[in-house]
């Protein structure tokens, strides 16, 4: 693996300045916050950090973070404090076209795929154990997990920002794949799931499909600009209102390394230690009403976490592996 550039240490250092920033309810003293950031723990001397902390903190406000500076004691006054207002940070509703949001779908599931488990979740655990008090709610979870994205995104994207037709085999929960022909709008996530929007030629309507249930390459079909999307179409908005068909409850087994898979311990409905061969494992019953969002999750414990059964899921967790590894070996072969 190539050494991070210049330009990518600093965004690093930047993003994680930023997550030690946004996680506390009190501001943070600049004795904190080196303690915090790995790469200002790293500096040579207080005066090399001060000079790179007074560096990042212009860089931040240019890029229009409101970073605030706050007395941290009334009685010593020229102690000084840092954090970041959630409250202003957060963006205002904003309205896109289809080709941006496709593009801003992009850049999010770039975001996603960034590893957050490494400097950003040692600055929180620094944070934590010198007493600082965080607010959990102000940041997503941050876990180490394998990323495994669906293979239909970026073809899907092209299409969406081509404005051009796809097919591609879908499968209904229990059900069989089918061919299926459509014109996409959007792409949108809804409570962690990928979905594209579009007029289907099959049913002579609009439809919203998800993008783990779609099960063979998405192929293009017909010329750009083939066709329009509706003005003013939001695909958050439809497909937060689509009517979606409750999956059918059911129950996997998956077997978990020790240490490991705490997500899936703590919904599951039996526990087994085993031993022998299988020592240092647990054999867990879980509950599987949605086999793709189950899938995503097994795969994402990579080696600490193996489907049993239904084979379905197992389908689902090696085609996630299976498509994790192909993309991180073109990504290493490129770098």
């Amino acid at each position: 693996m190539s050494a991070p550039t210049s330009a990518s240490a600093k965004t690093e250092r930047l993003l994680n300045l930023v997550i030690a920033l946004l996680s506390t309810r009190r501001p943070l003293t600049k004795s904190q916050i080196r303690s915090a950031v790995p790469q200002y723990r790293q500096t040579a001397s207080v005066e090399s950090f001060d000079r790179m902390f007074e560096r990042d903190k212009d860089e931040l406000r240019d890029l229009g973070i409101p970073l605030q500076t706050q007395v941290v004691d009334a009685v010593f006054e020229d102690e000084t404090g840092y954090r970041i207002d959630r409250r202003e940070y957060a963006l205002p509703e904003i309205s896109l076209e289809p080709d941006e949001f496709a593009a801003l779908s992009l850049a999010a599931r770039a975001w996603q795929r960034a590893s957050l488990a490494g400097p950003a979740a040692e600055a929180l655990r620094k944070l934590r154990s010198s007493g600082v008090e965080l607010d959990d709610t102000s940041l997503v979870g941050i876990e180490p997990v394998v990323r495994t994205t669906e293979e239909a995104f970026e073809p899907l994207r092209r299409a969406v920002v081509a404005r051009r037709a796809v097919t591609f085999g879908y499968r209904k929960p229990g059900g069989e794949s089918t061919r299926r022909h459509l014109q996409p709008w959007g792409l949108a996530q809804w409570h962690g799931r990928w979905y594209v929007t579009g007029f289907d030629l099959d049913r002579d309507d609009a439809r919203v499909f998800r993008l783990g249930r779609i099960d063979s390459p998405v192929v293009a079909e017909g010329r750009p600009g083939a066709y329009d999307v509706p003005a003013g179409h939001d695909p958050s908005s439809m497909v937060a209102t689509s009517q979606v068909e409750p999956p059918p409850t059911t129950s996997a087994t998956v077997r978990v390394r020790s240490g490991a898979g705490h997500t899936l311990r703590r919904r599951a409905s039996a526990s087994e230690e085993l031993d022998g061969d299988a020592a240092g494992w647990s054999l867990l019953t879980v509950p599987a009403g949605d086999l793709d969002r189950l899938a995503d999750e097994v795969a994402g414990f990579g080696p600490d976490a193996l489907a049993l059964d239904p084979p379905e899921l197992r389908e689902h967790v090696v085609r996630r592996l299976t498509g994790a590894r192909a993309r991180h070996t073109v990504a290493g072969s490129a770098s």
